[in-house]
């Protein structure tokens, strides 16, 4: 059989974004030949930098690029002004929004090394709507005082997606199980989707998007999946109590950013976790951390956020032997514990983390 060949685009960012995405590269490339993959790289621009060079955050001709020379994409971080800056937006919320990538997929697991607790769950969040629609606006009440007012969008259409992709991964999680080749620890024996929302305050929006969630899930290709529901503060909650108890939690795209982000220190690290952008056509992996400035250049950013992310873009890709074995290098790397970046309080390199998980592949 011939092999395939994927065409990844890499978008390294800003900041250690520059460190990490290469670190991805890497390990696709170390992946056995007898996986019959191979791969092409091309580069492109996004973020601060760019936005100083350019004058656009997200060029035209990187969006343009991915849609018709990429199967699917690495992106690595992006610093952002603290000040309102004209002409300037996040470039990975307009990528999402180009691309069609209406789920944000992020995986928490824990390993014994970084964590006494199992933790084995994943958070989807819609990716195009909430808040994050950004349509802000501020004006001056009759008191002469300033007032800013912001939009919060939510959809029957992409609630629905959102939704029917927690479904599908939940079903796909308990295939996991059922063959015994994973090593998911949630206490749960059957598939369980946990829907948060806070409908008890807003009863428009967020119970749309509560009501379309539960029709989605009653369909019968679900009628195995588990669902119950969770106001967002009494998730966040649970969540840091009782995490061994989730399986797949589905979000709004505000409270799923705070979760995920949240989400992450019961495991060691935002160093840790990867998410996936995922539309019915693309994906696009991301390291849910950021830009880390203050150790830009110094060699010691953790890769291993990328290195699964690529894993999952690799399993949205439809090549899950492939991100098996990738995740089996890194969960490997951790259990041993010997060569933990400072984020995880060890004092180990990027390269040498690097070196290490190819060496296991």
């Amino acid at each position: 059989m011939a092999a395939r060949t994927l065409r990844i685009g890499l978008i390294p960012g800003d900041g250690i974004g520059r460190e990490v995405i290469p670190a991805g590269q890497r390990i696709l490339e170390a992946l056995p030949s007898s996986l019959g993959l191979k791969f092409t790289f091309s580069h492109h621009q996004a973020g601060w930098a760019t936005f100083e060079k350019t004058g656009a955050a997200l060029p035209p001709h990187t969006v343009e690029a991915l849609k018709s020379e990429c199967d699917g994409a690495l992106f690595g971080a992006v610093s952002s002004p603290t000040v309102q800056t004209k002409g300037y937006s996040s470039p990975i919320v307009a990528l999402r929004k180009k691309m069609g990538l209406y789920a944000n997929v992020r995986p928490v697991k824990s390993i014994r090394s970084t964590t006494t607790r199992p933790i084995d769950l994943v958070i989807v969040r819609e990716n195009t709507e909430d808040l994050y629609v950004k349509k802000e606006h501020t004006y001056t009440a009759p008191d002469g005082t300033k007032v800013a007012e912001a939009i919060k969008r939510i959809s029957e259409t992409a609630s629905w997606n959102i939704a029917t992709m927690a479904g599908d991964i939940a079903l796909r999680r308990q295939r996991v199980r059922d063959t015994g080749t994973g090593s998911t620890q949630s206490i749960h024996t059957s598939p369980l989707v946990t829907i948060t929302h806070k409908s008890n305050v807003l009863s428009q929006t967020d119970g749309l998007f509560r009501e379309t969630a539960r029709r989605a899930l009653s369909d019968p290709m679900y009628q195995i999946v588990a669902v119950e529901e969770q106001i967002v503060d009494s998730m966040v909650y649970k969540l840091f109590r009782q995490p061994q108890d989730y399986d797949v939690i589905v979000a709004p795209n505000l409270y799923g950013d705070i979760l995920s982000d949240g989400a992450a220190a019961l495991v060691g690290s935002l160093g840790l976790v990867p998410s996936a952008n995922v539309g019915k056509e693309f994906v696009i992996g991301e390291p849910c951390h950021g830009s880390a400035p203050d150790i830009e250049g110094q060699g010691i950013a953790n890769p291993i956020a990328t290195i699964r992310s690529a894993a999952l873009m690799l399993e949205f890709m439809g090549e899950e032997v492939a991100a098996a074995r990738i995740y089996e290098a890194v969960d490997a790397n951790l259990e041993e514990g010997a060569l933990l970046a400072p984020d995880m309080g060890g004092k180990t390199g990027t390269e040498e983390i690097v070196e290490d998980i190819c060496r296991r592949l």
